[in-house]
């Protein structure tokens, strides 16, 4: 829909299915601690660093599928930080979707190093239409 002069859209609907998955590494640094970021006092790789891994896989998991003019944003996070990963050591998150709900999107997400399962749980994001999103924050 466009209405004249308020510029107004709707998505059309996505063909997303669940299958898609991806896969994001990261080498961690001094940068990635819960230090750095004030989230604690130990020199490893942080909880909201694993998180943003996990979401930067899921969001790439459909990113090539999508319409333009279309993202994904992340509305809800639920991940287990299970294990701790030094700095120098590599992290791969790994993302599938695993439902589609209309515009939301439930993906299966798990971050592993050397040692094994680092971080497990799902991350959901929605469909948005890029302009009316950015709208939103005039």
């Amino acid at each position: 829909m466009c209405q004249v002069g308020l510029a107004l859209f709707t998505l059309s609907p996505m063909p997303l299915k669940p299958g898609p998955s991806a896969t994001t590494t990261l080498v961690v640094t001094d940068d990635d601690t819960a230090i750095r970021l004030r989230t604690g006092d130990v020199p490893v790789l942080a909880t909201p660093r694993v998180i943003a891994l996990l979401e930067e896989a899921a969001a790439t998991a459909v990113h090539s599928l999508l319409d333009e003019g279309t993202t994904t944003v992340a509305v809800r996070v639920q991940v287990e930080h299970i294990s701790p990963t030094a700095v120098g050591d590599s992290v791969t998150a790994e993302a599938t979707l695993e439902k589609v709900e209309g515009r939301r999107l439930t993906f299966q997400v798990t971050a592993r190093d050397r040692r094994g399962l680092v971080a497990a749980g799902k991350v959901t994001r929605v469909l948005v239409n890029v302009e009316q999103f950015l709208d939103k924050t005039r």
